[in-house]
Formats: structure tokens, sequence, C-alpha cells
């Protein structure tokens, strides 16, 4: 049927790909991107139509590992958060700052974490759960700091500074604010 991808299952190996089979789906009406999903037991990859065979078998092998690594991250529950953040106070703040709970919290959406320090309790907003872990590392060493210092004042960020990440996390966040303000269209379906 005209305008139809075309479809090829390889039999070659894949790295990432484990025992599943790859389709790999061409559409001439796919100019640039290229994204991959799972359907039932095989790997669906959509390309451009005039992508080389060389550039194919490139896309394949990154759309595998991106999968495999997007379906690896898993969520910490609330006990391992906890673990977590004790774990960096030891290491950035020599054990100083012990939270008696921390927990994720689904009532947060303008803000990344919160912390009530007579309480010793540190909140975690659920929309960081999927983001790379120095980010969520971060947030907590900033609630965390929260426990020691009040306030956003010069002892506060000299505290944050014994983390090297914190400037790469805070860009990362500030991203991630910056893109939900973008306006949202509908997203064409290419297949």
């Amino acid at each position: 049927m005209p305008g139809d991808p075309q479809r090829s299952v390889t039999d070659k190996p894949h790295r990432g790909a484990g025992t599943s089979a790859v389709e790999v789906r061409r559409s001439p009406r796919r100019s640039r991107t290229v994204s991959a999903y799972r359907e039932g037991d095989r790997t669906v990859v959509l390309i451009p139509a005039r992508m080389s065979e060389a550039e194919e078998r490139r896309w394949v092998g990154v759309m595998l590992d991106k999968l495999a690594a997007q379906e690896s991250r898993s969520v910490l529950g609330d006990r391992e958060l906890t673990e977590r953040a004790l774990r960096l106070s030891e290491q950035y703040f020599d054990g100083r700052a012990r939270p008696s709970s921390v927990r994720w919290v689904t009532n947060q959406n303008t803000r990344w974490g919160s912390c009530t320090p007579s309480e010793g309790s540190i909140r975690l907003s659920h929309r960081l759960q999927g983001m790379p872990e120095y980010v969520v590392d971060y947030v907590l060493l900033h609630e965390l700091a929260h426990l020691l210092v009040p306030g956003h004042g010069p002892r506060f960020w000299r505290l944050l500074e014994a983390y090297p990440r914190t400037e790469r996390a805070r860009g990362y966040l500030e991203g991630v604010v910056a893109a939900d303000r973008l306006p949202h269209l509908p997203a064409a379906r290419e297949e």
C-alpha cells in the first residue's frame, strides 16, 4: 500500500536487544527523528526512509540501549529513599543531618522538595521519580541542608558546595521547569 512504512525484521543481534526480535519500520514521512517502543515480544524502531543501512544499525543500537536504560530505572521506595538520604548526609555533611523520615509525595507540583526541620521530615515531589540519580541526590542534599541551616543564605549554599554536581542538577531542574512552560502541541504519531 502506498505510504506504508517499509518493514524489516532484523536477524542480526543488536547490543541490548536480549532475545526479542527487532523490527525496523522506515517511513517517508519521518525526516530526522528516530523512536522505538516495545510491541509484544519485539522492539519496533521507527526511522526515516532515506537512512543508510549503517545509520540504521547505529540508531537501532542507540534506541535499544535507551529502552533498556528506561526499563532498568527503578523507583526508590520511601525506605530506600531514607537510606539514600542518610548515606548522602554521611558523605557530604559528616552525618550531621539526620532526617526522621524521607518520603515521596504527590501534592508538590510547584517545588521539588520540602523539609520540616522541627520534625526532621523531608518530602520529595513524585515528579523527581525517573530523573537522573544526581538530580534526586541534589534535591535530597538541599533538603538535608535545611535540617542544619534554615533559609538559603551563604551558609546554606556553602554546605551544598560539597556536592560536585550541584550546578549541573540545578541546570537540569531549571530546564525541566522551562520545558513545562512551553506551549504543548499535540504530537503527530508517525509510523
